[in-house]
């Protein structure tokens, strides 16, 4: 038979489990504004009954229970919604941080506004024409020298600016690898805590939440995959690579890549000599912008402004000024070594053993309409870091193979300078080993470079240009021709005006003169002939002119800013929509609350009636019946 107290075990069984159901419900609404938080449920069954059927069975009828049990209190969760977002907000973190950067770097080329470098360097032209009307005249030359310096200010501001760019940049990326390793740190640990707790055989609800929030967070840093099909192991990977095993960490470490300007190379803690393979999110893109986007618009300016200033100094250099002088460079170059023939010494032992030249200059003059009458292949080096061969027939023209070489994959360009000789001239290198404006190797198997140009001696492999080769001019035409030393790097960002000219105006150069005389005061041939370098095809690969070059710079860099934030706000779109599914299945409902907070109390107040009717039954057979 039953206890006489069963009631009141029933009863304070029932007020236990819904305070306990009370409970959940004000965890729940305290944490309805809390991120990352996923509502909890509190599961109840009826408790066994005391007999079971056998011979030890209760005699009474029926099978009465023992009131109520809490099963277990477990958080409502959607593991393949919460992965899939996981999964995808490395997109998120991506393209909002090219949307970011990208939009920065759009503003710092101030277009359209006539503070813009194009403004000045259509101001700087303009002054040269002038010039060349009125050459015996001080204002003009004054005028010249004055654009010319607020043109080299808008140069060196513009580079500035992409420079802390880059420096933002870069240091974005070492705070992301230190979040990143924080938010590893903390999901190993909270795996170990998890295990603990489970093993207890209890839910650690909060604490699954906080590692599903921190692995959101951790997968906008970096794209990552989470394998939690082992419920006693939670595994975080990056493509082929295991980050999180439990309560063990695989963490980023930072070093100074000296290949790359003294940048940050992200690489692994436990092998600093193997870099990291970095998959999206943040620091993907933060690496990308840093390494290929703004070291590629630092590029696109440098190489500008060396191929400007070659230009402008080539033909002020040939002319006389107004003291019958001739020979002076308009602006200063700074070459990248002092060695007249450009031997480098790459390795720091003290032995010469490379060649860095910018520029090969032919001795002969060529009509750009004329066909060559030969046929051959050139070799010369490209992006990709091999050689590329570009073949050439009898019936093309000269500007027929210049277009070819400048519309190829090579890194060097062609074009004909004011005198109408063949120049070819190092771009910026893609390949981060390589040196910027140095031509690495430059081969002809026929006559074209040879006999007809007058750039090298020999054709064939023995008579190429190699940068790996000391004293690589030596196989140079034994002619006119002519080659300059590569520049110091980021000539962006030393460009000057010859100080003579600065402070005399008057040495300004502005006409050829005849047989070697100087020009009289009214030449403005030299003046004109720059003023024309406005229009010239100045060979900066498809680009015809310099006006040409920086318009499809903005343009390129407008275009791939609006795309960023195209894609930016579809991505976000996508993920905000799936985090609302989620919120809408696991996340705290106040209506669904209050209703289960009214059945609680219910719940509550009924069991306490029954341990108050049962208390007065007790009562009256225990103190008011008799003997």
């Amino acid at each position: 038979m039953t206890s006489t107290f069963t009631g009141i075990e029933i009863g304070k069984r029932s007020i236990l489990a819904h305070s306990q159901g009370m409970n959940v419900v004000g965890q729940n609404m305290s944490n309805a504004s809390v991120e990352g938080y996923s509502r909890q449920r509190i599961s109840m069954q009826a408790s066994d009954p005391l007999y079971y059927p056998g011979m030890n069975g209760s005699t009474t009828p029926g099978q009465i229970g023992q009131g109520v049990d809490i099963v277990e209190i477990k958080r409502v969760s959607d593991m393949l919604l919460t992965g899939r977002i996981i999964s995808s907000t490395h997109e998120r973190g991506y393209w909002n941080a090219r949307n970011n950067y990208l939009l920065r770097a759009e503003n710092i080329y101030h277009e359209p506004s006539h503070m813009s470098m194009r403004s000045r360097m259509d101001e700087f032209w303009s002054a040269w024409n002038d010039l060349s009307a009125f050459p015996d005249q001080s204002p003009q030359r004054i005028a010249v020298v004055s654009t010319g310096k607020n043109l080299i200010d808008s140069i060196n501001n513009r580079y500035t600016e992409l420079k802390n760019l880059r420096d933002d940049a870069d240091f974005d990326l070492r705070d992301t690898v230190d979040q990143i390793n924080d938010y590893m740190k903390n999901i190993a640990a909270l795996n170990n805590e998890i295990t603990r707790v489970k093993n207890g055989g209890d839910n650690p609800n909060d604490l699954m939440d906080r590692r599903d929030l921190l692995a959101e967070k951790l997968g906008e840093l970096i794209h990552i995959t989470i394998d939690d099909k082992d419920p006693d192991e939670f595994n975080i990977h990056m493509g082929g690579y295991q980050l999180v095993q439990g309560d063990k960490v695989a963490l980023f470490s930072k070093e100074t890549d000296v290949e790359n300007a003294g940048y940050t190379k992200v690489v692994w803690a436990e092998q600093p000599d193997v870099a990291v393979d970095v998959m999206g999110g943040k620091l993907g893109a933060l690496i990308e912008l840093r390494d290929k986007d703004l070291r590629g618009e630092i590029q696109k300016l440098d190489t500008m402004t060396i191929n400007f200033t070659d230009m402008v100094n080539s033909i002020h250099r040939s002319a006389y000024d107004a003291k019958g002088e001739t020979g002076r460079d308009f602006f200063v170059e700074r070459p990248y070594v002092d060695n007249i023939n450009g031997n480098y010494d790459s390795n720091g032992d003290g032995v010469f053993d490379q060649s860095r030249i910018f520029r090969l200059s032919g001795s002969n003059v060529l009509d750009p309409e004329s066909q060559i009458g030969i046929s051959g292949t050139l070799t010369l080096s490209s992006a990709s870091g091999e050689n590329i061969t570009i073949d050439y027939n009898a019936t093309d023209t000269v500007k027929d193979l210049i277009d070819r070489i400048n519309h190829s994959e090579t890194e060097v360009f062609a074009r004909l300078d004011f005198e109408g000789r063949l120049t070819l001239k190092a771009s910026a290198s893609e390949r981060m080993e390589n040196p910027d404006f140095v031509i690495r190797h430059v081969e002809d198997s026929g006559f074209f470079l040879t006999t007809y140009s007058g750039i090298l001696q020999n054709s064939g492999p023995e008579g190429a240009f190699d940068w790996q080769n000391v004293d690589a001019v030596a196989q140079l035409s034994a002619g006119n021709a002519e080659f300059s030393v590569a520049p110091t790097n980021n000539p962006s960002a030393w460009l000057s005006i010859n100080e003579d000219l600065v402070r005399d105006p008057s040495r300004v150069a502005t006409g050829f003169g005849e047989n070697g005389r100087p020009s009289s005061a009214k030449d403005g041939e030299a003046a004109l002939a720059i003023a024309s370098i406005m229009n010239d095809d100045v060979a900066l690969g498809k680009s015809r002119s310099f006006h040409d070059y920086m318009a499809e710079t903005i343009a390129s860099i407008g275009e791939r800013g609006r795309s960023a934030e195209m894609i930016f706000y579809t991505v976000s779109e996508n993920i905000d929509q799936m985090r609302a599914t989620r919120e809408n299945l696991v996340g705290v409902n106040i209506d669904e609350e209050i209703t289960d907070m009214l059945k609680f109390q219910h719940g509550y107040m009924a069991a306490s009636r029954i341990i108050s009717q049962f208390d007065k039954m007790l009562d009256t057979v225990i103190n008011r019946m008799g003997v």
